[in-house]
């Protein structure tokens, strides 16, 4: 009886979607196209800016040269550099009161996928300083005009760049929840493979994985549509295609192109077709253990995609395709299969281990419990899993 109320639910929400204004973000791309965006900015009427970045990336000379950039356009610069991996809600709260005490106008997210969520979050609380963060977790809770806001990915995988979405975590309790509403996508985007040239190889490998989990939990979902299909094919296509050459030579701009689009598309896909479990229990690791979320997506993504069954074997044949896997069977369970083992030489190849060194047994009940709040019934996941169901990965999780 449960189950049929999360498909009902789900079926309601995928109907309401249509009626919700999405629109794509403006996009500006190729290379040193970074240096476009001050002028971008200027020609809107804005005059005074925050900036919301990390302290790694605000050392860049790339980032001090925008911040120049900005000023000779004739604007005013704010710089919050106070965001962590994981952002918390105080990061979302101090950049907000960066934002009001400077009066700014417009938000520019300059970094990965922890500094555009806590940009959003700002934005968010900007719009709604009537609620708090926790308030407003959930899809639609916003419902207010949010200030400008600019993003610059600085990774290749976030896709936090094209969603509605903002992932924060409470400090307190190490909880991560996002916060859905479609006023907080980016009015434009920056894709310059040149912000990526510099990245680690690890980070490289880590949000390219993300990428691909974005991609691949939005196709075998049950809120797809043909626009989303497509662009998770196209993702998946571009990540098993670029993605071990930006692990083993960052200097790749074409490459670094190629991946930053497979970001983009993929955060395309799951903004309207949503996530399912892999990114649920990744949640939990990050807010428990500080695993990185690509990371923690990249050695969980394999383990659910097998523990659904057949459920995704249909959709799996035909991300196969797309990532180019050859098999010698022809049923989709064979075809699901080699792909699956394809994501799992992915992970070799990229140094990704297989299984999560940091779990700890004692916390697993905990963990489920967290990861099936968020899931169900908010996900349209292929298979609806219990607490029981995400114990039992889990446990999978500290034994391959």
């Amino acid at each position: 009886m449960i189950h049929l109320w999360y498909r009902t639910r789900q079926t309601l929400m995928r109907g309401l979607a249509y009626l919700v204004p999405w629109r794509r973000p403006a996009l500006i791309e190729g290379e040193h196209s970074l240096r476009e965006l001050p002028r971008y900015i200027d020609d809107r009427g804005i005059q005074r800016v925050l900036i919301v970045t990390d302290r790694g990336v605000s050392s860049l000379p790339l980032f001090q040269q925008f911040c120049a950039d900005l000023t000779e356009a004739g604007l005013n610069v704010t710089v919050y550099s106070g965001t962590v991996p994981d952002p918390t809600e105080t990061n979302a709260e101090e950049a907000c009161s960066e934002f009001r005490q400077n009066h700014c106008e417009a938000v520019v997210a300059f970094g990965g996928g922890s500094a555009i969520d806590c940009a959003k979050g700002a934005c968010a609380l900007i719009a709604r300083p009537d609620l708090k963060l926790a308030e407003m977790k959930g899809v639609w809770k916003i419902r207010r005009k949010t200030p400008p806001l600019f993003a610059v990915p600085t990774t290749q995988g976030t896709g936090s760049e094209a969603t509605i979405a903002a992932v924060l975590t409470n400090a307190s309790t190490h909880e991560k929840y996002a916060i859905s509403d479609h006023v907080l996508m980016p009015d434009a985007v920056v894709l310059d493979p040149l912000v990526t040239a510099g990245l680690p190889p690890n980070i490289s490998a880590w949000s390219g994985m993300d990428a691909l989990t974005h991609a691949v939990e939005a196709y075998i979902g049950r809120s797809r549509t043909n626009e989303t299909k497509k662009l998770a094919r196209q993702a998946v296509q571009l990540i098993f295609a670029n993605l071990e050459e930006t692990y083993r030579n960052g200097d790749n701009l074409e490459a670094r192109k190629n991946m930053q689009r497979a970001a983009y598309f993929a955060g395309l896909a799951f903004t309207r077709s949503y996530v399912g479990y892999v990114h649920a229990i990744a949640h939990t690791l990050g807010g428990l253990y500080g695993v990185p979320h690509g990371k923690a997506n990249a050695i969980v993504l394999p383990h659910v995609l097998v523990y659904y069954g057949e459920a995704v074997h249909a959709p799996l044949a035909d991300l196969a395709e797309d990532a180019g896997v050859t098999v010698s069977g022809q049923t989709d369970a064979e075809k699901a299969a080699g792909f699956i083992k394809a994501v799992r030489q992915l992970n070799a190849k990229l140094d990704i281990p297989g299984e999560m060194e940091e779990l700890r047994k004692e916390d697993i009940s905990l963990m489920a419990e967290r990861a099936a709040a968020e899931a169900n019934p908010f996900y349209p996941v292929p298979r609806i899993l219990s607490e029981a169901d995400l114990r039992f990965l889990y446990e999978k999780l500290t034994r391959d």
